[in-house]
């Protein structure tokens, strides 16, 4: 006998942690029967239909979510010809909610195991295993096929060949929640995940009633034993796992079990893995932000989801966030400068039109989180809001995310405009590569989000295609864009100074994070500097006063491994302000590759002055 568990993932760096504790919570017996298959959604469906076959399972489970089920759909037409003696089972939450009638349009799927899938699946298995006198109808939490006469079930659902009229379709009683504290440990080897997330539970459900969440239906918070996870996350930290996510849907819901496991992490860090969280800011304590304080640069990331400002919106969604205290967190958290902050926004919501979002969108940007999330409404089948779809006047896609097209609030041409602002702040902002450029062309605009509309105007007007793999590409597209907006706001003498500066903050961000050996055109002419910067690095060579760690280095290899640029901008400044007064004398920049910022990646840069006194900034 042999199960296939089988998971389609967003992408590679992805795991799917479920189809691993399904099999973690399979009798010793049968756990070497049962085998995982994981694929992405850019895999071609032939590919995994065809793996699959090779395989020769006797039953094959899918993990379903809103990501994969058309994928999966497309398999479930496909698997019975070249397997019906196969069963096919489901699970996950996107056949959770809707068994009945998803086994109603797939005769070929024997069943669907809904909710918490652990202890379910060992039952099956021992079902498939033929242990002693198990029966489907004594496995709680599953929706299954059998005969019309209910004297047995199927052997292999596959083998129905259309004939599911002569089965009926029957719900066994839900099963109780799962204590996550007795289920084992999925990661005793790492073999299957290395350069891959590590997602991890350390608690399950939510007390919050978000109506867009499914994780709202089930509001009975479990965790799990806290000296189990420190146990578990010494492991990690043993093998030096470049990351774990967290997936706890709030993960600092118990102040207690937060603080414990944030003071572990401190604690006992490896100064390599870096630890994912999804948290309520608003919830917060004084004792956990101290606490974050004081955690190594990278150690943590945290995900918060703020989605709306608007008050009405917030409380229709039964979300009852205080934006102001978000505000607070957020800004005392990147105060510290040592935590990678996510925020989340979500458009669609209801009683969030245009302007609303508009100002939605701005409120969160000016908090400038190191990365900013911004999704569109999902009508996920068994929510609170997928009851109230039709309310709402939400018109969503009928195939799998379901996303809103427009609803009472909003057009789909309004919709159509957040999407191509979401392109432009993923590729320009969310890159984290334009962090001195943007804010300095933000001031020619109203605000944020009219900057980035009509950065997205102008690309698609000058037809400009990112799929490109140069990155200086969309360097010169966002100069291109800031020139037009400048010539058509600025007096004319103050344009080829205004392109100076543009030019010379583009550099000092391309130099930050690679060390490019092609020049790039909007980068000023090195030649007249070339005898100076010579001198510098043949004089580093004998002193070593500012790169000390290059010892066992020439002055020809120094001059290869970092870079030097010139600027007549001081525009590593702070204050945008001053980025844009020019210098008395030019000063060399030198970009040392070697020491980079934990949080954003960028060389730590010294600026040398003319009396070669230097200025440490990063």
């Amino acid at each position: 006998m042999k199960i296939l568990l089988t998971a389609i993932n967003a992408k590679y760096i992805h795991s799917n942690p479920a189809v691993y504790s399904l099999r973690a919570c399979v009798n010793e017996i049968y756990r070497p029967c049962i085998e995982i298959a994981e694929y992405t959604i850019n895999h071609r469906s032939e590919e995994v239909l065809a793996d699959i076959y090779r395989r020769k399972p006797d039953v094959v489970a899918f993990s379903c979510y809103i990501w994969n089920w058309s994928i999966i759909c497309g398999l479930l037409a496909e698997l019975p010809k070249i397997l019906p003696e196969a069963a096919i089972w489901l699970g996950g939450p996107e056949v959770s909610y809707h068994a009945e009638e998803t086994l109603e349009k797939y005769p070929a799927v024997a069943g669907v195991m809904t909710g918490e899938g652990e202890e379910t699946f060992r039952e099956l298995a021992e079902y498939y295993g033929k242990d002693g006198d198990k029966e489907l109808h004594t496995i709680r939490g599953i929706v299954y096929r059998v005969r019309a006469d209910g004297k047995s079930a199927p052997a292999g659902s596959c083998a129905l060949s259309g004939e599911a009229a002569d089965h009926e379709i029957r719900r066994t009683p839900e099963r109780e929640l799962t204590d996550i504290s007795a289920l084992p440990f999925l990661y005793d080897d790492l073999g299957p995940f290395e350069n891959r997330i590590i997602y991890y539970e350390s608690s399950r459900g939510c007390p919050y009633r978000c109506s867009y969440c499914l994780s709202s239906i089930d509001k009975k918070v479990r965790f799990r034993n806290v000296d189990t996870v420190k146990k578990e996350l010494q492991f990690f930290l043993d093998h030096k796992v470049k990351q774990v996510k967290f997936v706890d849907r709030t993960f600092n819901c118990n102040h207690e079990h937060a603080k414990e496991i944030w003071r572990y992490l401190a604690e006992h860090d490896n100064g390599v893995t870096n630890f994912h969280f999804e948290i309520e800011a608003a919830a917060i304590t004084e004792e956990e932000l101290r606490i974050l304080a004081g955690l190594r640069p990278g150690l943590a990331q945290m995900e918060i989801g703020v989605q709306t400002v608007n008050p009405k919106t917030l409380q229709e969604i039964r979300r009852f966030a205080d934006t102001d205290r978000i505000r607070e967190v957020v800004g005392r958290i990147k105060a510290e400068h040592n935590i990678h902050v996510h925020l989340d926004l979500i458009a669609g919501l209801p009683y969030e039109d245009y302007e609303s979002f508009v100002h939605s969108f701005n409120s969160v940007y000016e908090m400038r989180p190191h990365q900013l999330q911004l999704g569109f409404l999902k009508v996920l089948k068994g929510s609170y809001l997928w009851e109230k779809a039709a309310d709402y006047e939400i018109r969503c896609t009928d195939a799998p995310p379901y996303e809103a097209l427009s609803t009472k609030w909003l057009s789909y041409e309004e919709l159509l405009r957040f999407k191509q602002v979401e392109a432009m702040v993923e590729l320009y902002y969310n890159s984290g590569q334009f962090t001195n450029t943007l804010p300095v062309i933000e001031s020619m605009f109203p605000d944020a989000f009219t900057m980035y509309l009509k950065l997205s105007e102008f690309c698609r007007e000058e037809g400009y295609l990112f799929s490109s793999l140069s990155r200086v590409y969309r360097y010169q597209a966002l100069l291109n864009f800031a020139l037009k907006t400048a010539n058509g706001i600025k007096p004319e003498e103050e344009r080829a100074e205004w392109e100076k500066i543009l030019r010379q903050l583009l550099t000092f961000d391309l130099y930050l994070r690679e060390n490019m050996k092609s020049r790039p055109d909007f980068a000023r002419e090195l030649s007249p500097f070339k005898q100076r910067i010579r001198d510098f690095y043949h004089k580093e060579e004998t002193c070593r006063e500012y790169l000390p760690d290059y010892a066992a280095y020439d002055s020809r290899q120094l001059a290869k491994m970092t870079h030097m640029e010139v600027f007549d901008y001081p525009v590593w400044e702070q204050d945008i302000r001053k980025r844009t007064r020019r210098l008395e004398v030019p000063s060399m920049t030198l970009f040392d590759y070697r020491v980079r910022d934990a949080l954003t990646y960028e060389a730590r840069h010294l600026v040398v002055l003319k009396d070669e006194e230097r200025i440490s900034h990063k």
